[in-house]
């Protein structure tokens, strides 16, 4: 088995080495298959399936936009707290797409159950369990407001379920999250692991999303599934939480998407014990590799931001109020003048003092200090005393950069995470449809 290298053929893209990926491990109770519905119509891997022979728990966070993809009003209006499968589709994000898109779902549905009811009776086993439509959940990214192209998935299906595969390597997992991708560069996978007595607890992510991305989600699509037996009422709350300092604490061009979505699923192999909370010990645990799992998915998002070259980081600290410290922070990380600027590795402070101002909270500028790395470059009101030009340009030259402001008010902070702007971002979304 191989990547689909036609993943990968596009300008737009750099190739990764493998040993630079995590190496996500065997799930139990899952099984995998991507291949090409041809939607790009260059053969590459568009079309994702997640199945769940014994079904899973699972909750899911999506997109406050008020527009969105017909998937999401699909797995809204589900209710149902077990599935047994997720369908992903690239190219073609379903939405504003009216009763076309609505029905091509419909359609999809009563197809995937079909053929994956077929596939158990003639498993091993031979149960004869009937895989209902509403056992089914839907993901779509791409292109707004196009016909959906319900005839070619439709078409592969068979195809897809035949080449479900239940033992995963790295590699495996790599073309999972490569046939996710639209803008991005390369796949984005993530691993944690919990030593729970004689038990590993296992959590495997895959992301994708590269351009209009957004607090509260974004273009942006992630599944993360764990072997541990948690119900899904206690999946969602950990999954808000998790959310609110990874996914909710990026932006790559300040557009918040129709089709976001965050889910976590739980294959419910591993039993952690009953009627568990927050604070169980082993929840708590849990809570703190999903924390970093989603982290590491949301920031490598934003390292793959459309034409990023540099990372950047934005802290506001000793803020009166987390919400304060967060509308600070992303009013600069939004600037198109100092995203510009970063891109163009000049260290004018100037455009952070705008970013601070025009974010319409209450500070004291005599009282502000503001750092670029480990470097003081404005406090008590002015330009710093140790301001360094030369020392400043060095440091912007670094992939990574990192803006700290102080406000010298109160107690919270808040980080967050964005990239600059380059004249690739403008080339990519120009020639986006093309």
């Amino acid at each position: 088995m191989t990547i689909n290298i036609k993943n990968f053929l596009s300008a737009k893209n750099k190739m990764s080495k493998i040993g630079e990926f995590q190496n996500l491990k065997q799930l139990e109770g899952l099984q995998m298959s991507a291949i090409s519905a041809d939607l790009y119509k260059n053969g590459r891997d568009d079309l994702v399936l997640f199945y769940f022979k014994d079904g899973a728990n699972y909750a899911s966070v999506t997109t406050t936009n008020s527009i969105v993809s017909e998937s999401i009003a699909w797995n809204n209006g589900s209710h149902k707290k077990l599935i047994k499968g997720l369908l992903i589709n690239t190219k073609n994000a379903n939405t504003f797409t009216g009763k076309q898109g609505k029905e091509s779902l419909d359609i999809l549905a009563k197809n995937l159950s079909r053929i994956l009811t077929l596939k158990e009776s003639k498993s091993e086993k031979g149960t004869s369990e009937t895989i209902k439509t509403k056992d089914l959940i839907f993901a779509s990214t791409g292109v707004i407001g196009e016909e959906f192209p319900v005839d070619q998935i439709k078409d592969v299906l068979p195809d897809l379920v035949s080449k479900l595969k239940s033992q995963h390597n790295k590699l495996y997992w790599l073309k999972i999250a490569s046939g996710m991708m639209t803008t991005d560069t390369r796949p984005k996978v993530a691993y944690e692991e919990i030593i729970f007595g004689d038990e590993l607890i296992r959590i495997c992510g895959v992301a994708k999303g590269s351009g209009m991305i957004a607090p509260n989600l974004a273009t942006m699509l992630s599944f993360i599934f764990t072997n541990a037996d948690i119900n899904s009422n206690l999946l969602k709350s950990l999954l808000k939480r998790a959310v609110a300092n990874s996914f909710n604490a990026i932006t790559v061009d300040s557009d918040q998407s129709t089709n976001d979505m965050v889910s976590i699923f739980s294959t419910r192999s591993i039993k952690i014990g009953q009627n568990l909370s927050l604070t169980d010990k082993i929840v708590q645990k849990f809570e703190l590799s999903l924390k970093r799992l989603c982290l590491n998915l949301a920031q490598q998002i934003v390292i793959d931001g459309e034409g990023a070259k540099k990372f950047l980081t934005v802290r506001v600290i000793n803020a009166k109020s987390l919400s304060s410290a967060k509308n600070i922070a992303f009013s600069i990380a939004n600037s198109p003048l100092v995203k510009t600027a970063i891109a163009g590795e000049d260290p004018n402070w100037g455009r952070i003092i705008m970013g601070i101002g025009k974010s319409g909270e209450m500070i004291d500028y005599k009282k502000l200090k503001i750092k670029l790395g480990d470097f003081i470059v404005a406090e008590n009101g002015k330009i710093a005393d140790s301001y360094n030009e030369e020392k400043l340009k060095e440091y912007m030259k670094w992939d990574s950069v990192m803006i700290e402001v102080n406000l010298k008010l109160g107690n919270d902070a808040f980080e967050c995470y964005t990239c600059d702007f380059t004249h690739d971002y403008i080339d990519i979304n120009a020639d986006y449809r093309n």
